[in-house]
């Protein structure tokens, strides 16, 4: 058309070809090639190296994971990105919020995956997920300030069902002494008290249970409060009567508690729940929950991709036929499901597609999130790829693995460019 001669046009675009049949062709050809041969390259293995892609026990692990990353990673980023893009078109803070959630994509999945492998940390001092987790599930089920709690030396009490009871029944207007051990000094309640000796009540059962030990050798009196025990405040304590609960209270700052007259002869139970271990959180990290662990990593790293992408379809929809629809009646919930989704529906199927394509790929955030004793579980096709071919040594299985990995992005990727052409054309 511009009247340029061919071998003008050619040599221009030489460079770009050679570059692009030195990075692409030829390792393309070579993986091919070297996938039909066995591990030292020099015996012709055939279609070994295929078969092995579904009978190896970590190849078909990793197959089954990425076929939970295609169906739920893109989803879910494509999905948060349609709200956070509908949501924040009307609010004035709408710019810094996409800010906000886009800032992720300038962030490597390298720099990702460490970030994110001390956010799923176990210990809820480190990880964020548990100490979020483990403080709402103590919301509602308080942890117990005294889980390493036990009877000593001459003891009244006995074990009972977790938890410790007495060994005779207690009568009214007898002080009962409850002591425990096993509690180190830091980690006394901050609210407890100097333990003192309950005081005879001739209507009533009352006792004090209190951390029976004082430091130094030879110091304090075993089985009686000293000046420097402090008692257990909060510990619950229950009156029990032929196996059946009769009374119950809870022991004061000073670790002194009263019991009504229906204790009489009852023998007094401290209930396991005093001595349950407090609640660590969820094992982010293990076996069960690594891969969604990581997929939620990468929905909040690409989300804010999604979300840039399909406002920009959202600000070329037409305004008239959102208004058009709410004058007809239809509330915000139908505009949004019947007018504005299928109108978005070509940006909305570019990037899951865009996004099918990238979690196929996925190796960066599993090799570095996933510890060692969880790798396996958290597999995918180019992690495996990758320890096929250089941590196994086996290159012919690796070169195999690529070349299925190619045959399964090729059709989403044909499904991309012809959505792509058919808007072009429109």
């Amino acid at each position: 058309m511009t009247g340029t001669r061919r071998t003008v046009a050619a040599l221009f675009l030489l460079p770009a070809l050679v570059l692009l049949g030195a990075l692409v062709v030829y390792p393309i050809g070579y993986s091919v090639v070297r996938s039909f041969y066995d591990q030292s390259g020099d015996g012709f293995a055939g279609f070994d190296n295929y078969q092995a892609l579904f009978t190896d026990d970590g190849i078909r692990t990793a197959l089954q994971n990425n076929i939970i990353w295609v169906v739920f990673a893109p989803t879910v980023a494509t999905a948060l990105g349609l709200i956070f893009a509908v949501l924040t078109e009307r609010v004035r803070w709408g710019t810094a919020f996409k800010l906000v959630v886009f800032m992720p994509m300038a962030i490597s999945m390298l720099a990702a995956g460490i970030i994110f492998r001390l956010v799923y940390d176990q210990d809820p001092d480190k990880g964020v997920a548990n100490a979020v987790w483990v403080g709402v599930h103590d919301t509602f089920a308080e942890a117990s300030a005294f889980p390493k709690a036990h009877p000593g030396r001459e003891s009244p009490l006995t074990a009972d069902q977790g938890g410790f009871i007495t060994k005779e029944p207690v009568s009214l207007g007898e002080p009962v002494s409850l002591p425990l051990v096993g509690v180190a000094p830091d980690q006394m309640p901050d609210d407890a008290a100097r333990a003192v000796a309950a005081r005879p009540d001739p209507g009533k059962v009352t006792g004090t249970t209190w951390q029976d030990f004082t430091r130094g050798e030879g110091v304090g009196t075993l089985g009686a409060p000293d000046p420097s025990e402090l008692g257990y405040p909060g510990m619950k304590i229950e009156a029990v009567k032929d196996g059946e609960v009769v009374a119950s209270t809870t022991a004061a700052a000073d670790g002194t508690f009263t019991l009504p007259a229906a204790a009489d002869g009852a023998q007094l139970r401290l209930p396991g729940d005093n001595f349950r271990e407090p609640y660590n959180g969820l094992d982010w990290l293990g076996p069960s929950l690594v891969t969604p662990a990581i997929i939620g990593s990468y929905i909040w790293m690409w989300a804010g991709f999604a979300m840039v992408l399909i406002a920009a379809g959202l600000a070329g929809v037409p305004r008239e036929l959102l208004e058009a629809a709410r004058v007809d009646g239809a509330n915000e919930w139908q505009v949004f499901r019947r007018v504005t989704v299928p109108l978005l529906a070509p940006v909305l199927a570019v990037v899951t597609v865009t996004l099918m394509i990238n979690v196929l790929k996925i190796f960066d955030l599993v090799f570095i999130i996933a510890p060692g004793s969880s790798q396996d579980d958290a597999n995918v096709l180019a992690l495996e790829l990758y320890r096929k071919g250089f941590s196994e040594d086996q290159p012919g299985i690796a070169s195999a693995i690529a070349v299925f990995l190619l045959l399964l992005v090729i059709p989403v990727m044909w499904f991309n460019i012809r959505r792509l052409r058919r808007e072009v054309r429109r």
